[in-house]
């Protein structure tokens, strides 16, 4: 199906792209310490992850405006340029300025793609295969986070961290050039009549107000505590601005969608930022095997993702529920690894279930989003759903680390890590009864 001779090429350039931008996430991780410490920047440290994050949240806004306007043309040829520029300047650059724009780059890339893959989707697949391509594009995800960071880690010990941006290039030249055959057969496209489009200075807001929030739950303190509540302020003003109406209300539109898929990742994100530290701090374990569990939570999202993918005629608002039970029960387990009695293996067990459930989850919320937008807001609705899934996934972060500021340490995060566990759970049983509330609603 996705490697039909009409689909060959799209999937192929799609695929290569999605397993790049993995490689180059996790890679970065990996690399982080050595090349903060070569450029002098330790002070600096979290810049480089949000310089990324505030361009990402840009940039969805700007590439649904331009795909729902345009097609996804612009896009899918301009993010792959943008993000390689972003390389190239991280890869060379001489000091932490650069190296943060380097990340501004790639963030804006990212987020371009990111919305114009969706739309690519919708207008190249059928209903049908748009499960198979979704489970595939989870796929890609398997490789990078099996061997990304190890890969990473070789190279920075070998020939350096450079050669962590470096070594991507040529492959990112590669996937826009297997996308270009692929815009030609879509240059026709005229979008219908303009629909909703979300707001650039709102998303500018978003973003400043996405790092207020980064930095102040970073290096908490009196002052941090006031731009902090600023920056949420600023985020709960422009998410008005920048997501459906009735994302917070709606039970059978867009909405519902966009809160599902938002509340999905944040539980999840959650979740996995802090799992490595439990395993260490509460069970002694080594980095090595600290960050397994993330690894099999890849592999039993992909394994998920292909068994949806596999029965396409499945009822997709019940998987989204399915998907909520099984997150919710996986952040219980993390939970419990927290708790110093509990055996350190159980954290495994909460990675397979969570890991399942995101995996049937997530393309079923893409395929509904696709179903349910108009065609002249499919832009709009896929930086809705980005925009939902990093900004929440921020806020949560954030909040676990000002637990762990607060009430513990990352020597001692047991009690905190139970408490962010606790209202994980609760997200995700919100989120799984607005799903069945949601169902009921569309009468499907």
């Amino acid at each position: 199906m996705l490697w039909s001779p009409e689909h060959r090429t799209t999937t192929a350039g799609v695929l290569l792209l999605v397993t790049l931008m993995a490689f180059e996430n996790l890679g970065v991780a990996t690399a982080m310490p050595t090349m903060v410490a070569d450029l002098d920047g330790g002070g600096l440290y979290s810049w480089p992850f949000t310089a990324f994050l505030v361009a990402s949240v840009v940039a969805t806004v700007l590439s649904g405006r331009v795909c729902d306007r345009r097609g996804p043309v612009p896009s899918l040829l301009g993010g792959p340029v943008v993000f390689l520029a972003g390389l190239l300047a991280a890869g060379f650059a001489p000091n932490m300025a650069v190296l943060l724009a380097g990340r501004f780059l790639q963030g804006l890339g990212t987020g371009t793609v990111l919305v114009a893959t969706s739309l690519l989707i919708a207008l190249v697949f059928t209903d049908a295969e748009r499960p198979v391509i979704y489970a595939a594009n989870a796929a890609a995800w398997v490789l990078p986070a099996v061997v990304g960071p190890s890969v990473a880690g070789v190279v920075t010990d070998t020939v350096g961290w450079r050669w962590v941006f470096h070594g991507l290039v040529p492959l990112v030249v590669v996937g826009l050039g297997l996308l270009v055959p692929v815009t030609r057969r879509i240059a026709t496209y005229r979008p219908p009549p303009r629909g909703r489009v979300a707001s650039v200075p709102a998303a500018v807001t978003a973003a400043a107000g996405v790092a207020a929030l980064t930095w102040a739950a970073q290096h908490p303190s009196l002052l941090a505590l006031g731009y902090g509540a600023a920056g949420l302020a600023s985020v709960a003003f422009a998410l008005r601005r920048l997501l459906p109406a009735g994302t917070l209300t709606d039970r059978g539109g867009l909405g519902g969608l966009v809160r599902s898929r938002a509340l999905l990742a944040s539980t999840f994100a959650g979740m996995e930022a802090f799992l490595p530290l439990t395993m260490t701090g509460v069970h002694g374990y080594g980095p090595a095997l600290a960050g397994l569990p993330l690894t099999v939570s890849a592999l039993s999202w992909s394994a998920g993702s292909a068994v949806q993918g596999r029965f396409p005629d499945w009822d997709r608002d019940r998987l989204v529920r399915a998907g909520f039970v099984l997150v919710g029960t996986g952040v219980v387990l993390f939970g419990c690894v927290a708790v110093p009695g509990c055996p350190g293996w159980v954290a495994f067990v909460a990675a397979v279930v969570a890991g399942a459930g995101m995996g049937m989850a997530f393309p079923s919320v893409q395929v509904l989003m696709l179903r349910r937008a108009a065609e002249a807001e499919r832009g709009f609705a896929s930086s809705a759903m980005q925009l939902g899934d990093w900004v929440t996934s921020a806020l949560v972060i954030g909040f676990g680390g000002v637990l762990l500021g607060v009430f513990g340490s990352a020597a001692a995060p047991g009690g905190p890590i139970v408490v962010l566990a606790a209202s994980l759970t609760f997200l995700a049983a919100v989120g799984g009864a607005l799903a069945g509330a949601r169902r009921q609603g569309s009468g499907q």
